[in-house]
């Protein structure tokens, strides 16, 4: 594990004791509702992943939990009658999904690593990865799209959350008197400089901005083919950039060989 991994590990186990946004397990009655076939994902702060995206009956798809625990989407899934592995670096985030699976009687492999390396994965042995937004806290997002590629069955599917790398411009997105200030160039790399420095002082973890080539072109020239598109705002009074444009987006890609 290098330095990277180590110190956005610590971040995310100290943001699920917190009980952060992406850590509040689902509850009973959400999976009541997931077992009778009422139930939606987010891989975004706020908008449910269209149902044409799942492409039918989940029962006994192989669906993949790339960077997925915190006792939310793989629960639902996993109620819904996929069979489900998670994979997450947050032993405490996987903890959410273990308390919920015993709760519920449900059926999910916990799976601990990075979400860059899924070489204890067969090739195509998955029919769906979900990948709710997370690829903002990895340095090489390309490896983690070699990889998911390498993992689905030829038709399989990705859908992925992701941040609007102009999210990263600002540095500080709270709006202070005299509006936002452009502050980084793109890419940003927040193991560096004041990125950094800021990272370590609070435990919040390293995040990395990519680049619109390396997010989508990335996905393409590893085969996955994007299929759709939606974009998505965050109700959050520390984001005033919601007001000026929807800064997380989510893409529905099929391997195509």
């Amino acid at each position: 594990m290098d330095e990277i991994a180590r110190h956005n590990q610590a971040a995310w186990d100290k943001e699920s004791r917190a009980g952060g946004p992406w850590s509040i397990p689902v509850s009973a009655k959400d999976i009541q509702r997931a077992r009778a076939g009422d139930w939606h994902i987010i891989l975004t702060p706020q908008r449910p992943v269209p149902s044409s995206w799942f492409d039918g009956n989940l029962a006994g798809r192989r669906i993949l939990a790339l960077a997925g625990s915190g006792g939310q989407q793989a629960p639902i899934l996993a109620a819904a009658g996929a069979d489900i592995t998670v994979l997450d670096l947050s032993a405490e985030q996987l903890a959410h999904d273990r308390a919920v699976a015993e709760r519920e009687g449900l059926r999910i492999r916990l799976e601990q690593g990075d979400m860059r390396d899924l070489s204890r994965f067969d090739d195509e042995c998955f029919d769906l990865v979900v990948n709710p937004c997370s690829t903002m806290f990895v340095s090489d997002v390309r490896a983690v799209w070699r990889e998911v590629a390498r993992v689905l069955r030829p038709g399989g599917r990705l859908m992925t959350g992701l941040a609007n790398p102009a999210l990263f411009l600002f540095g500080d997105t709270r709006l202070g008197d005299d509006g936002l200030t452009l502050r980084y160039p793109l890419p940003v790399r927040g193991d560096e400089g004041r990125c950094r420095e800021d990272a370590l002082t609070l435990g919040e973890p390293f995040q990395f901005s990519h680049t619109l080539t390396d997010l989508i072109a990335g996905q393409l020239q590893a085969h996955l083919q994007i299929i759709d598109f939606y974009e998505d705002g965050w109700d959050d009074a520390d984001l005033p950039l919601t007001a000026f444009f929807p800064p997380f987006f989510a893409t529905l890609a099929s391997k195509i060989r």
